[in-house]
C-alpha cells in the first residue's frame, strides 16, 4: 500500500478531511503540476477534492448527509437536493483552501454528470459550470461508476484490463476494465442494488431502535449485528439459480425476507416496528445470502472472462468497489474467491469505496492524461440519471451457458 493509500485511510469517515502534499520548488516559486478539483453529488454526500497528476491527493471535504436521511428512514430527493445546495460551496472552498490551490491554478475542473439522482446531480453540474464559465477552465464530465472502477489505480498500480464489480446502495455492477473510459458490461442488476436492499431490510427490523445501531446506515446495522448472529437459523433461496449470467436480483429476495419477518413477528407477538428478538439470525442469515449470491455471479465472470481470452490467467485481477464493498464479510468472501482462481484481489480503502471528491478529481486525471472527455465548451452537457456503463456484452456471457462449481463449494468459500 502506498502513501497515499495510507494516508486515506487515516481520514476520519464522514467528516471533512484534508491533507497536503509538499510541491517542487524552484527560486522561491512553487511549481504545480496538472491539478483538478473534483466534484460529487450524485446521491446523499457532497465531495470536493484537489487531485494532482501524480496521484497525490492535495486537498479534500465532504459533507454527509447519513443522519439526516436515518431520521426520515431513507434519502428523499428533495432533501437532499437542498442539502447539496447549503453544503456544496462551502465544501469546495474548504477543498481548495486545504490543498493550498486556487482556483486559477487548475488545470480542469471534473465533476459526476451521470448517473445519480436527477435533483442531486443538477446541483453539481450547476455549480461546476458556473466555476467553469468565471475562470475558463476545462470542464470534465465524469461517470459516476466510471470513477468508481478507476478509483484503486490512485491507491495502487494497476494495469488495464481488470474484472471490477462495483457494489453500491444504487448499483450493482460485473464489467472489465480495458481503458480509462473502455469497459465491457458483463452483467448488472436487474432491479434494485444490495445496499438498497440491505437498507430496507434494516428499516423494516427496525434496527435505528436496536441499543447498538442507532447511529448506523442499514447496511452497516446489518453488518453489525451479523457478527454475532447465527445465519444458519434462517436459509434464504438464491436469486437467478435457473440462468447462467453475471446479472444480479435483488427484489425477491427482499420479499422473501419479507415473510419471515412477517412470521417472526406473529410468533413473537409483537408489532411492526417493535424489534424481534432474533434481529442477529436474520441480519446474518440476509448478509450470507446476498454474499454468496454476489460471490457466484462473479465467478461466472472470472470464468467468462478467462475462457475468451478477455483476461489472462497470469496476470488476472479482480477489484471490488463501492459502498457495499466496505462490508468486511462480502470482502472476505470475495477475496477468498479470487485466491482460489489465482486471481489477485484489489479494493480501495474503505474510505474511498463511498461516494467521495477524490475519486472523481482523480477520474479526472486520468481522463485528462489520456485525452478523453476534456471539454473546452459546455454548451449541451447535462446530466444523466440513467446512464449505462461501456459496452454491453452481456448476452455473451448468458449465451455461453458457464456453469460454476456446486454451491456447497461456495458456500465453504465464504465461510
Amino acid at each position: 500500500m502506498n502513501s497515499v493509500a495510507k494516508s486515506l485511510l487515516k481520514a476520519v469517515k464522514c467528516s471533512p478531511a484534508g491533507w497536503l502534499r509538499s510541491s517542487s520548488t524552484q527560486g522561491g516559486k512553487r511549481h504545480l503540476p496538472k491539478v483538478v478539483l473534483g466534484i460529487e453529488t450524485s446521491c446523499d454526500d457532497t465531495g470536493a477534492a484537489v487531485v494532482d497528476e501524480a496521484g497525490n491527493v492535495l486537498g479534500e471535504a465532504l459533507q454527509c448527509q447519513r443522519e439526516v436521511h436515518l431520521k426520515t428512514g431513507g434519502i428523499i430527493p428533495l432533501v437532499a437536493q437542498q442539502l447539496h445546495r447549503e453544503n456544496i460551496e462551502q465544501v469546495v472552498k474548504e477543498a481548495l483552501s486545504v490543498s493550498g490551490v486556487s482556483v486559477n491554478e487548475l488545470t480542469a475542473i471534473a465533476t459526476t454528470v451521470k448517473p445519480g439522482l436527477a435533483l442531486s446531480l443538477e446541483v453539481g453540474l450547476d455549480y461546476s459550470l458556473k466555476l467553469v464559465d468565471k475562470y475558463q477552465k476545462p470542464f470534465i464530465p465524469i461517470h459516476h461508476m466510471e470513477a468508481h472502477a478507476l478509483t484503486i489505480r490512485l491507491t495502487n498500480q494497476v494495469e488495464f484490463p481488470f474484472l471490477v464489480l462495483l457494489l453500491s446502495g444504487g448499483h450493482c455492477i460485473l464489467a472489465v476494465a480495458q481503458g480509462v473510459s473502455d469497459f465491457l458490461l458483463l452483467g448488472q442488476s436487474i432491479d434494485i442494488a444490495p445496499g438498497d436492499m440491505l437498507d430496507k431490510v434494516a428499516r423494516r427490523l427496525s434496527l435505528i431502535k436496536h441499543p447498538e445501531c442507532h447511529s448506523m446506515a442499514g447496511g452497516k446495522a446489518i453488518e453489525h449485528l451479523a457478527q454475532t448472529g447465527n445465519r444458519q437459523q434462517y436459509m434464504f433461496r438464491l436469486p437467478m439459480q435457473q440462468y447462467r449470467n453475471c446479472d444480479f436480483s435483488f427484489s425477491g429476495l427482499q420479499n422473501l425476507i419479507n415473510k419471515t419477518i412477517v412470521q417472526k413477528e406473529k410468533e413473537e407477538g409483537v408489532q411492526e416496528g417493535e424489534l424481534l428478538s432474533c434481529v442477529k439470525d436474520i441480519a446474518a442469515a440476509v448478509q450470507h445470502v446476498v454474499a454468496i449470491h454476489i460471490i457466484q455471479r462473479t465467478y461466472r465472470a472470472m470464468l467468462f472472462c478467462i475462457k475468451n481470452g478477455i483476461l489472462s490467467p497470469k496476470h488476472a485481477t479482480l477489484v471490488v468497489s463501492g459502498g457495499v464493498a466496505s462490508n468486511q464479510y462480502i470482502r472476505k468472501g470475495l477475496q477468498t474467491l479470487a485466491n482460489a482462481n489465482n486471481f489477485s484481489f484489489l479494493s480501495p480503502p474503505p474510505r474511498l469505496c463511498t461516494d467521495n471528491g477524490v475519486m472523481i478529481a482523480w477520474n479526472g486525471i486520468e481522463r485528462l492524461r489520456a485525452g478523453l472527455g476534456v471539454l473546452n465548451s459546455t454548451e449541451g452537457i447535462r446530466y444523466e440519471p440513467k446512464a449505462p456503463l461501456g459496452i454491453d456484452i452481456s448476452n455473451q456471457v448468458e449465451e455461453d451457458s458457464i456453469k460454476v462449481p456446486k454451491l456447497r463449494k461456495i458456500l465453504q468459500l465464504a465461510s
